[in-house]
C-alpha cells in the first residue's frame, strides 16, 4: 500500500485580479496531470484544450481536447519533510471557463493506492469518478458528484475513506441530500470491495461481476441526480466579482436577446473551434457542376447572397477558385492564377465581400491532393510544373503508376488524373501554407473545404490548418460503405471508424462530411427500413452518432447529384432527408440546388426551427422509434420530430409539443416552454422598435 495527500488548492493571485489553481501531491514517483476544460457555451462537450496563456510551460497537448503537465518539486514541505509535487494554473475571471477537468496519472502502474483529497472552503463541491484496476466506474456516462455542505451535518464514519472535506454552510435540506449521499458511497465503497475479493478468490464467472457494476451504476444515478443542479462553476466566481454584469446564453441569430430594462447584460461569444466554427452553424453549398459554364457565377451568386441571408445560412461554400485544366475547377494547375471559369478575381473578392456584409462566412473549395503539370518531361510525362509554384517530380509521390514521380510514397489513395503530391515534402508543405494564407488575406476565405482528403495523411491538413487559422474546415473523405451480396449492412462502424480515423489524425482540427449518415439515409428511404437509423448502441448510426462535433452532415453535393448524379438522393425524399439532418446534431450543409427549388419554403422553415431551438453540433439525440415505417427522435428536449409513414406523436409531458411544420413523410414538433420564450423574445424587440419610433416621432413635433 501506498499512502500520501493529493491537493486541490484556489488562491486568489498577488494582483488580486485572477486566480491560480494548484494541484499536487507528496507521493512518490513521475506524476503527470492530465487536464482540460470546458466552456460556459460548450454544450455536450466535455473537455477541451485550455487558452494558450493558462498552459503552464512543458505541457504537451494530448488531441485538441486536453493537456498533461509534469509536476514539479515545489518548496511547500510537510512536517515529516515530505517533498512535494505540484502545478499551478492561471485562471483570468473573464475567461468563460465554467469547468476545470483533470486527472493525475502516475508514471508506473499503481494498485491499492489510499489517497487524502482535500479541498479549500471556496469549493461548493467535488466530481469524480473512481477506477478500480482496469475498470472504471462513472454515472450512466457522467462524473459522479458530491456537496460540500455544513461541518454540523457530517460525522467522520460517514465519509468514505480516503476523503477529507472542508465544507461550506448549508441547509438542513442539503445535509439530508448529504446523509444520503453517503450512505449511497458506502455502499459503492462495499460493492468494489467484492469486486475485489471476487478477483482475489479467482472466480471465473463475470455475471457477479457484472451484477455489482450494473448496481453501482444505479446507486451513481441516484447519487448523481440529487446534486446534477448544484454543480457550481467557474462562472459564478465571476459573477461574484462583477455582480452589476449578468451573463446569459447567447441567442439564436435570428433573435437578439434584449436586454432587461436598467441592467448590463454581458453576452458571451461562442467559441470558434476550426472543425465546428461556433457550433451552430449551418452550411450551404453555394454551386453545382453546372455553376461555370455561364462564366460569371461569382456574380449570379452575389445576387444570391442576401436571400441566402434571410434563410439563415451562417457559412458559404465556394467553388474552387484556381485556374483549371477541367472547368469545374477540381484539376487545378497554377494556384496562384484566380482567373477561372466562375469568374475573375475581382469577381471573387466582392463576391466573399458581400458575403462577409450579410455576416456569412466562405470556405474555399482547397485541391490538395493533386494538381495538373505545365510541362512534360524527356519521357514525354506531364510532370513539370510552371508558375509561382514551379515543382518538378521529386513534388509528385513516387508510387503514382502514371507521372514518374521521384518523392516519398502516398500517404494515401492514389488520384488517377492528375499527378499526386508528395505532402511529405517539406518544400511542398511550406508552399501550400504558404498560399492558404494569401488566399486567407488577398480573397477573405474565412476557411476551407478540403478536396479528395483520403489521397493524403490528416497530418499534414493538421500542419495546413494550424497555419491558415481558419474559422471553420471540413475534409471530403469518402469510400464505399459496407454492403453483403449488394444489400447495405446494418453495422457501419468500419466505415464511419475510417471517418474518424481521418479526422483524429487531423488532431481534431477538420470536420467531415458525414458520408456514413447519407448512405444509410439511402437504403433507409429507399427500401421503407427505418430501423436503419438507430445504431445496436441506440444511437446514430454515422459519424454524428460518435463524433458529432465533428461531423458534417449532407444529403445531396454536386458529384452525388447536380448532372453527374454519382450518387443521387432518393427521388421525393430531398425534405425528408433535411428534416433529419437539420434537427439533429452535426452541422448539417444544404445543396444549392434544392435550395431555388420548390423546396425553398420547406427548406426555409427547417432552419427557422433549428436556429430558434439552438440545435447545435453537440446536441442530444434520444430516439424514440426506429422501425421498418418510421423514425422519431426528441433532440435536447426542444425538438420532437419524425420521418417515414408510419405514425408517431411526442409523448405528453412539461414540453406541451406544438407541430411546427408537417410534410410529405415528415414532422416536427417543438416544445411551447421554448416557443414562449422565443415569441416573446419576438414581441419585446418590436415592442422596444415601436417605442423607439414613438420617441422619435415625439421629438420630431
Amino acid at each position: 500500500m501506498m499512502e500520501g495527500m493529493i491537493f486541490v488548492r484556489l488562491d486568489q493571485s498577488k494582483e488580486l485580479r485572477n486566480w491560480e489553481l494548484t494541484v499536487g501531491c507528496n507521493l512518490p514517483g513521475k506524476w503527470t496531470l492530465h487536464w482540460g476544460v470546458s466552456y460556459v457555451d460548450d454544450i455536450g462537450r466535455e473537455w477541451d484544450k485550455p487558452p494558450c496563456d493558462m498552459i503552464p510551460p512543458g505541457s504537451v497537448t494530448i488531441k485538441d481536447y486536453a493537456i498533461e503537465t509534469p509536476l514539479k518539486k515545489s518548496s511547500i514541505s510537510a512536517d515529516e519533510g515530505d517533498t512535494f509535487y505540484e502545478v499551478k494554473i492561471d485562471l483570468k475571471p473573464d475567461s468563460k471557463i465554467s469547468t476545470i477537468n483533470f486527472v493525475l496519472k502516475a508514471g508506473d502502474s499503481t494498485k491499492g493506492s489510499s489517497l487524502q483529497i482535500t479541498l479549500g472552503e471556496g469549493f461548493s463541491g467535488f466530481a469524480f469518478v473512481l477506477k478500480q484496476n482496469e475498470t472504471w466506474f462513472k454515472c450512466m456516462g457522467n462524473d459522479f458528484y458530491v456537496s460540500l455542505l455544513d461541518s454540523n451535518s457530517i460525522h467522520k464514519e460517514d465519509q468514505p475513506e480516503g476523503v477529507e472535506r472542508e465544507v461550506t454552510k448549508g441547509t438542513s435540506q442539503e445535509a439530508s441530500f448529504l446523509s444520503f449521499t453517503d450512505g449511497i458511497f458506502g455502499e459503492i465503497r462495499n460493492l468494489v470491495t467484492d469486486i475485489s475479493a471476487n478477483k482475489n478468490r479467482k472466480i471465473k464467472s463475470k455475471e457477479p461481476q457484472e451484477s455489482i457494476l450494473q448496481e453501482i451504476e444505479r446507486l451513481a444515478a441516484e447519487a448523481y441526480n440529487m446534486f446534477k443542479s448544484s454543480v457550481s462553476t467557474f462562472s459564478d466566481v465571476t459573477s461574484t466579482l462583477e455582480p452589476e454584469a449578468t451573463v446569459v446564453e447567447p441567442e439564436a441569430a435570428v433573435v437578439e436577446p434584449e436586454p432587461a430594462v436598467g441592467s448590463r447584460i454581458s453576452t458571451l461569444v461562442p467559441k470558434v473551434c476550426s472543425a465546428e466554427g461556433t457550433g451552430y452553424e449551418i452550411l450551404c453549398q453555394g454551386f453545382n457542376w453546372e455553376s461555370h459554364k455561364s462564366g460569371r457565377w461569382y456574380v449570379e451568386l452575389k445576387d444570391k447572397a442576401s436571400e441566402l441571408a434571410s434563410l439563415g445560412f451562417t457559412v458559404v461554400w465556394l467553388p474552387p477558385c484556381t485556374e483549371s485544366v477541367s472547368p469545374e475547377g477540381y484539376m487545378p494547375r497554377d494556384l496562384y492564377n484566380l482567373n477561372s471559369r466562375y469568374g475573375n478575381i475581382d469577381e471573387l473578392k466582392d463576391l466573399v465581400k458581400k458575403f462577409h456584409e450579410l455576416g456569412i462566412k466562405t470556405l474555399g473549395d482547397a485541391v490538395l491532393n493533386h494538381r495538373c503539370a505545365h510541362y512534360q518531361n524527356p519521357n514525354g510525362v506531364w510532370n513539370l510544373f510552371g508558375g509561382r509554384l514551379n515543382w518538378d517530380e521529386r513534388a509528385i509521390v513516387a508510387d503514382d503508376p502514371h507521372f514518374q514521380g521521384r518523392g516519398n510514397k502516398s500517404s494515401g489513395e492514389n488520384f488517377d488524373a492528375a499527378p499526386n503530391i508528395d505532402h511529405s515534402q517539406e518544400f511542398v508543405r511550406k508552399d501550400i501554407i504558404e498560399w492558404l494564407c494569401w488566399l486567407r488575406k488577398e480573397v477573405g476565405y474565412d476557411g476551407w473545404r478540403l478536396d479528395f482528403a483520403r489521397g493524403f495523411w490528416g497530418g499534414y491538413v493538421k500542419d495546413y490548418i494550424q497555419a491558415s487559422d481558419p474559422y471553420f474546415a471540413v475534409g471530403e473523405f469518402w469510400d464505399s460503405l459496407s454492403y453483403t451480396d449488394g444489400e447495405l449492412d446494418h453495422n457501419q462502424d468500419a466505415h464511419r471508424q475510417r471517418i474518424v480515423d481521418w479526422i483524429n489524425a487531423t488532431n481534431g482540427t477538420a470536420g467531415a462530411f458525414d458520408v456514413t449518415t447519407k448512405g444509410i439515409l439511402h437504403s433507409a428511404f429507399e427500401t421503407c427500413e427505418y430501423w436503419r437509423l438507430s445504431d445496436s448502441g441506440g444511437n446514430p448510426p454515422g459519424v454524428m452518432g460518435w463524433w458529432p462535433s465533428h461531423a458534417v452532415t449532407f444529403i445531396e453535393n454536386h458529384d452525388t447529384g447536380s448532372t453527374q448524379g454519382h450518387w443521387r438522393f432518393p427521388s421525393g425524399k430531398e425534405m425528408e432527408g433535411y428534416a433529419y439532418i437539420l434537427t439533429h446534431p452535426g452541422t448539417p450543409s444544404v445543396f444549392l440546388d434544392h435550395i431555388f427549388s420548390h423546396n425553398k419554403t420547406e427548406v426555409g422553415t427547417l432552419i427557422s426551427i433549428r436556429t430558434r431551438n439552438k440545435i447545435h453540433c453537440r446536441s442530444v439525440v434520444q430516439i424514440v422509434k426506429a422501425e421498418w415505417d418510421v423514425y422519431a427522435s426528441i433532440i435536447d428536449e426542444k425538438i420532437a420530430m419524425k420521418i417515414g409513414p408510419g405514425h408517431f406523436e411526442p409523448p405528453a409531458g412539461s414540453q406541451n409539443w406544438s407541430l411546427a411544420i408537417a410534410g410529405r413523410d415528415y414532422k416536427i414538433w417543438e416544445a411551447k416552454n421554448n416557443l414562449f420564450h422565443h415569441y416573446s423574445l419576438v414581441y419585446r424587440k418590436v415592442y422596444s422598435m415601436f417605442m423607439n419610433k414613438k420617441v422619435s416621432l415625439c421629438t420630431r413635433g
